[in-house]
């Protein structure tokens, strides 16, 4: 089963939404971005799987960064805490974890 973008971002999106709640609309753009480039790099992850070209760690050093990437971008907007930028990471890498680790065939997220 091939990773379609639509098929993460949807989902992570829709996680995070209520936990920003009053912020949605600031965060919208922010929040879209990162979970394109989410999406963007899980494909890349199974891409380079299938070609034999990435091992798990290396996998899971990408996931980190992203993880990281996504963090940075959301706390760096007025009014959101670590916390709740976690909490809507988290939120959103469960909506998409069964689907993801399922495609990829490793237990990245």
């Amino acid at each position: 089963m091939s990773i379609k973008i639509t098929d993460i971002t949807g989902p992570m999106l829709a996680a995070a939404k209520p936990i920003f709640d009053k912020f949605w609309n600031d965060i919208k753009p922010y929040a879209e971005k990162e979970a394109k480039g989410f999406a963007q790099n899980l494909i890349m992850i199974q891409k380079l799987k299938l070609e034999g070209k990435i091992t798990q760690d290396e996998a899971a050093i990408h996931i980190r960064i992203q993880k990281n990437s996504y963090l940075t971008v959301l706390t760096a907007i007025a009014g959101i805490s670590a916390i709740m930028a976690e909490n809507a990471l988290n939120a959103a890498i469960g909506a998409v974890k069964e689907v993801v680790n399922k495609a990829i065939g490793w237990q990245l997220l």
